[in-house]
């Protein structure tokens, strides 16, 4: 009798298990969906074109790659970039974007799907969205369960900071390199649950892709390390910490030394240095362990001695080699980027082009709930449940979502990094909630079997018996070689154990009312934030669908979808090279002034004319223009792009006098101040006169401000008033309405009557008859 019931128990469990299986593919099936679908809002309402700056040089190296091969790849020197320095593209670029989108073309083709190489690249980003939303499953659940996972995977889907780097024509680096940060982390995890060296290598061969693909590798070689050590310190070493640790540093720093980019800097540079001591660190640790499990107490001492002697002796070896091959370097072997971050005005004192890039900047903090809304407020929950209980798993991602709120309040690019970590967290939280929650209604509805005489709490759910199996392995094989006194008492413990864990989840349940009341109020507050962001937006046709397709996948990401879909179609979806603008009617404008200006220049220009303009638009005319640049967005030269900003801040001859030693035969120039674009060059000037005086000593950043501002209007300086760029952007601007009235600063400019001397109009927009948008002019008068 007690077979039969026992044997329908398991049959029970195995139909649960397999159901539940098959329910979460199907869940995971959709989030991939919903992660791909939502991040199509730019292709529908603009068309298939790449967004941004940088993508632009993704896009022709993809081309160049596909075209000619992966040899000439690697060798290629690009004439068309820094004139007349030129680039080697094979040993410049991070790889990984390119040769995945590459063989994703190759792949396709070989099928007889013919895409263009513009299509692959502008559908990457949200392909590897819905890959990312995956890992981010994967991962939360080796943490805390299949529930959170799944909770996980579908925020991570439409957090609006990742759909700000994803959507499509997003062809940038982070494309890929957010999934392969996300299974580098699941992967290391999944070895320290597992001590499999077979999941060991494939974690370095995720590490090897994220290398190839973006230089925010950095942050996991440096993140796992702190993560070992503090295991190591609080006193949970274990083998697998060293298998999960020991063939990562090996086999990743041989492979990341293989990409042209990082090359030697993989073991010469400051950013690798912590995960070398730790390596060094764990190995002693592990010595330790090793000899006080083959010698007595006594010989222990001596040994222990001996091997502090020689450690301390080879440690002051190895700091003195480290400190001479830091002081050998005017940055102390930490690359400027690298010093921003640990030094937030760095930046600003030293290295003023990077902190003349916006998304350098600091974020402030509307952008965080603009980015992960309340995602904000469930973090902390999280981190919480995380300790209940600890594991190795769980401090990881303890340590990771402490690290990228530093990261991200540093610099507003790496909300980026801090958002897979605020949706595990946030995932963990909800899922924990959730799991009180129910647990507490069904142990105490009546004719439940959940309370037993006695009053104790059984464990009527195989998730929970899972999770407490899981943590009770974790936290026995975390005990090396336990004592014979130990041995002893482990054979009592199962019972107990068991009775604990009852007791335990006893404590956890709430009263029935109280848990009824909280999931309503999870319900109305979902409603409550639903029906305020349709009044944001209420012309997404899409809600319905999307609001549908999630409720089948999650029960609680309802809440948050609408603002996400508002973010991802009108926030982020804009490409940057197509502006748009409202009438007060409620009419649509579309200015293409920047693709009319990249056209003008291809089709009236010589092939070897070369254009100046600053840093920003460099990528864009070599490839839409075709044309040979002085800079561009890879800013690896200082000197140069400081040349160009002299140029742009000195008079008028004189900026002639530069760009004609520099064999520049037209200048392009962008300005908003007609339509009310505030990303021209008027607004970006101040930043050329600091490069540009951080290396020519003439050019002073006072002789451009009145009073310690920055004027255009009648109050500004002669020197501001005489410059080149603001002749090229002013230059006929009272006859667009007879004052000359600048929309963006909001102001009269000071100087209206003016001629060029040296320069020549060439061409303007079309948007404006004089200067809307860009302006090119002959040097040569």
């Amino acid at each position: 009798m007690a077979d039969g019931e026992s044997s329908r128990e398991a049959t029970a469990r195995t139909l649960r298990n397999a159901f539940g299986n098959v329910f979460s593919f199907f869940i995971l099936l959709l989030i991939g969906i919903l992660a791909f679908s939502i991040r199509l809002f730019s292709v529908i309402k603009y068309e298939s074109v790449i967004h941004e700056f940088d993508p632009y040089f993704n896009y022709r190296v993809t081309q160049f790659l596909t075209k000619n091969g992966i040899y000439d790849f690697w060798n290629w020197f690009d004439d068309r970039t820094w004139y007349p320095l030129g680039r080697v593209i094979g040993g410049t670029v991070y790889p990984g974007l390119t040769l995945t989108a590459g063989t994703l073309w190759w792949l396709l083709n070989s099928l007889n799907i013919p895409l263009s190489v513009e299509t692959v690249c502008v559908f990457t980003a949200p392909i590897f969205s819905a890959f990312a939303s995956w890992a981010t499953y994967l991962l939360t659940k080796e943490v805390k369960g299949t529930g959170a996972g799944l909770t996980a995977a579908v925020l991570l889907a439409m957090v609006p900071s990742y759909i700000s780097r994803s959507v499509a024509g997003s062809y940038d680096n982070e494309a890929v390199a957010i999934f392969a940060l996300i299974f580098t982390f699941y992967l290391y995890i999944k070895t320290l649950n597992t001590g499999s060296l077979f999941y060991a290598t494939l974690n370095a061969l995720a590490y090897f892709y994220m290398v190839c693909s973006w230089g925010g590798y950095t942050f996991i070689i440096n993140l796992i390390p702190m993560h070992v050590l503090l295991c190591i310190v609080t006193g949970r070493y274990s083998s697998r910490l060293y298998i999960a640790y020991a063939p990562l540093v090996v086999l990743g720093t041989l492979l990341a030394a293989l990409v042209p980019v990082v090359g030697f800097n993989a073991v010469m540079t400051s950013e690798h240095f912590a995960s070398f001591l730790v390596f060094i660190i764990i190995h002693v640790v592990a010595l330790v362990y090793h000899v006080k499990g083959n010698l007595s107490p006594r010989m222990f001492k001596v040994a222990v001695t001996l091997v502090v002697s020689v450690g301390l002796v080879v440690c002051c070896a190895m700091i003195a080699v480290l400190i001479a091959l830091v002081a050998s370097s005017p940055t102390k072997g930490w690359s400027g980027r690298s010093l921003s971050l640990l030094d937030p005005t760095y930046a600003s004192k030293y290295i003023p082009i990077i902190a003349s890039v916006s998304e350098h900047q600091p974020p402030t903090w509307p952008s965080y709930f603009m980015d992960i809304n309340v995602l904000a407020f469930l973090v902390p929950a999280g981190i919480i449940a995380c300790f209940l209980p600890l594991s190795d798993a769980s401090s990881f991602v303890v340590l990771y979502i402490v690290t990228a709120v530093y990261f991200s309040g540093v610099m507003v690019r790496l909300m980026l990094v801090f958002a897979p970590a605020a949706c595990i967290m946030s995932g963990i939280a909800l899922s924990e909630a959730f799991n009180v929650l129910t647990r507490s209604i069904k142990f105490q509805l009546p004719g439940s079997s959940g309370i037993s005489q006695s009053g104790d709490t059984s464990m009527n759910t195989e998730g929970e018996q899972n999770d407490i199996a899981k943590t009770e392995k974790m936290d026995e094989t975390a005990k090396e070689r336990p004592s014979k006194k130990n041995k002893r008492k482990e054979k009592e413990p199962v019972v107990k154990a068991s009775i604990r864990s009852r007791i335990e989840r006893r404590l956890l349940v709430l009263p029935l009312e109280a848990s009824v009341i909280a999931i309503i109020l999870l319900v109305l507050l979902g409603a409550f934030y639903v029906k305020v962001a349709c009044k944001v937006d209420a012309a997404l046709n899409v809600h319905a669908l999307l609001t549908s397709t999630l409720e089948k996948s999650s029960r609680v990401g309802r809440w948050k979808l609408v603002h996400c879909v508002w973010a991802a179609a009108e926030a982020y979806s804009a490409p940057s090279i197509v502006l748009t603008t409202y009438s007060r009617e409620g009419g649509l404008h579309v200015f293409d002034d920047f693709r009319e200006a990249y056209a003008w220049l291809s089709h009236n220009t010589e092939v070897d004319d070369k254009v100046a303009s600053w840093w920003d638009y460099g990528y864009q005319t070599t490839a839409m223009a075709n044309r040979t640049v002085i800079v561009d967005n890879n800013t690896w030269n200082n000197t140069h792009i400081a040349t160009v900003g002299t140029a742009m801040s000195s008079p008028e001859k004189a900026a002639w006098e530069i760009f004609n030693s520099l064999d520049v035969k037209y200048v392009l120039v962008v300005f908003g101040g007609l339509v009310g674009y505030p990303s021209d060059d008027i607004n970006k000037f101040l930043w050329m006169v600091r490069i540009g005086g951080g290396v020519f000593p003439h050019i002073k950043e006072p002789d451009y401000l009145r009073d310690g501002q920055y004027r255009i209007d009648s109050q500004a300086t002669p020197t501001m008033l005489n410059c080149l760029m603001y002749k090229l952007s002013y230059y006929r601007f009272v006859e667009t309405d007879g004052k000359a009235f600048d929309r963006v600063r909001q102001t009269e400019i000071g100087k209206k009557y003016f001629k060029l001397t040296h320069f020549e109009e060439k061409a303007s927009s079309t948007s404006s008859p004089k200067r809307s948008g860009t302006g090119k002019r002959n040097p040569w008068h």
